[in-house]
């Protein structure tokens, strides 16, 4: 066991070092635009587009914060608008979809995804599936009522650029720690059921699931991370899968495209019901779009994509 604890443990700092240096310098850039007129900008210019999808001008607001900063912070904006029931649905909706997009693409970057393919695939499910709820749905025009608080980060009073870079830096060093303190273990934790069998038959009893998606089943660890502990940390395990278990390059798009859609999904669930939003759609919407998606692509990769060819054998007589 001590083994297979050192290890997990080596690997983990290793995952943790390679992804903090994405997460550090963002976090640290995104936290000092909260200070600058760059929000106020981008919300000024895509309010006038807003209502093709159903949504008011100010809607735009808790939509920008949600995609720069997190789901945390989107709903601390929602919960300080008069909007809707259909206007929050379709926000939760569409935060589900894309949100933390400049770390979350950065660190997808470092698995081998491109990131032009993350972008495309959560800022078009998230424009989809508003247009298509704003077509469907004729209802939810009752304002929106917050069953109570929200745990959201609040910017704290400072004064001047030296306290803006202190907090940026706080926030960088701290967003770290939070990575390490969840990839570290859990790397040890794999490592564990690695040595133990655990991962082999977990694969065995994921293979229906991973074959009907069209992944191989050493693909059901970095879905189940992702699923479980959100984008950011599942690739942590894809990057130590990729090295140590042979995933394709197929596998890893595919697992990939369907994290993007349905990553964390218990929790980013859970935090909006505060919001007083039914939840059961918003998961079933992220669960179906991910397996449909995911389905999808494999089937056009499979067909466009050409087998590879086997080598031919010659006998000397």
């Amino acid at each position: 066991m001590k083994q297979s604890i050192k290890k997990g443990l080596i690997a983990g700092a290793s995952t943790t070092w390679s992804l903090g240096k994405v997460i550090f310098p963002v976090t640290l850039l995104v936290t000092i635009l909260q200070f600058t007129p760059a929000l106020d900008w981008a919300v000024t210019f895509v309010a006038p587009l807003m209502g093709w999808i159903g949504l008011s001008g100010e809607a735009a607001i808790p939509l920008l914060v949600g995609q720069f900063l997190n789901l945390y912070a989107a709903i601390g904006a929602i919960i300080s608008l008069s909007l809707s029931v259909k206007e929050v649905f379709i926000l939760a909706v569409m935060l589900s979809f894309s949100h933390n997009l400049l770390i979350e693409s950065a660190v997808a970057s470092k698995v081998g995804i491109k990131i032009w393919v993350v972008l495309v695939v959560r800022i078009g499910l998230a424009l989809i599936s508003a247009f298509v709820i704003n077509l469907a749905w004729s209802g939810g025009s009752q304002q929106a009522k917050p069953l109570g608080g929200v745990d959201v980060l609040h910017t704290e009073a400072v004064n001047g650029w030296w306290d803006i870079i202190l907090m940026a830096l706080q926030a960088a060093f701290m967003g770290v720690v939070q990575l390490a303190l969840i990839v570290i273990p859990l790397m040890i934790g794999i490592q564990l059921l690695k040595d133990y069998g655990w991962v082999h038959r977990f694969s065995k009893w994921m293979a229906p699931v991973t074959k009907a998606l069209g992944m191989s089943p050493n693909t059901s660890t970095t879905l189940a991370s992702g699923l479980v502990f959100g984008l950011a940390f599942g690739s942590a395990v894809m990057i130590q899968a990729a090295k140590e278990d042979g995933v394709s390059k197929k596998d890893l798009y595919l697992a990939f495209i369907f994290l993007v859609a349905c990553h964390a999904v218990i929790e980013d669930t859970l935090i909006f019901i505060p919001l007083g939003i039914p939840v059961w759609p918003l998961l079933l919407i992220r669960l179906l779009t991910a397996i449909v998606l995911t389905m999808v692509v494999a089937f056009v990769w499979n067909r466009t994509t050409p087998a590879p060819k086997r080598k031919e054998m010659s006998y000397e007589h």
